[in-house]
């Protein structure tokens, strides 16, 4: 399972990375594992205000439909047109072709109270610990 280094992570399994002032945002590699087959994804409109812990969207796989949750609070600058068509990139790509949003964030010092990648990957051992 990937879980790169540079990235923030949320216990609701998001991602961020920070690319100048702008946040990319998506899911793990983990949630989408756990969802399977991605066949649809409802994101915010450019513009939207993202507030911290608050859904922004959903994923719809073959399994279950699971909310998004922002991991940080801001304005959706782009959303990621290509999943309309191929939503599928999320399953194949999740942490490159398949990111979300971007957001110009709002609140400083958000971005800092997400997980480490080492964090993150604790986090998951325990969750594999509590199913196995």
């Amino acid at each position: 399972m990937e879980i790169p280094d540079g990235l923030r992570y949320t216990k609701e399994h998001e991602w961020v990375r920070q690319e100048g002032a702008e946040l990319v945002i998506g899911i793990t590699d983990y949630a989408q594992e756990q969802l399977s087959d991605i066949v649809y994804v409802e994101l915010p409109e450019e513009g939207a205000e993202l507030v911290q812990d608050e859904p922004f969207g959903s994923v719809e796989a073959v399994k279950a439909v699971s909310d998004l949750c922002a991991p940080v609070s801001g304005v959706v600058e782009s959303v990621n047109e290509a999943l309309a068509d191929d939503p599928g990139l999320i399953n194949r790509s999740p942490y490159e072709e398949g990111w979300m949003v971007r957001a110009r964030p709002s609140e400083a010092g958000e971005l800092q109270e997400l997980l480490s990648a080492d964090q993150y990957g604790q986090l998951l051992a325990e969750l594999e610990g509590e199913q196995g």
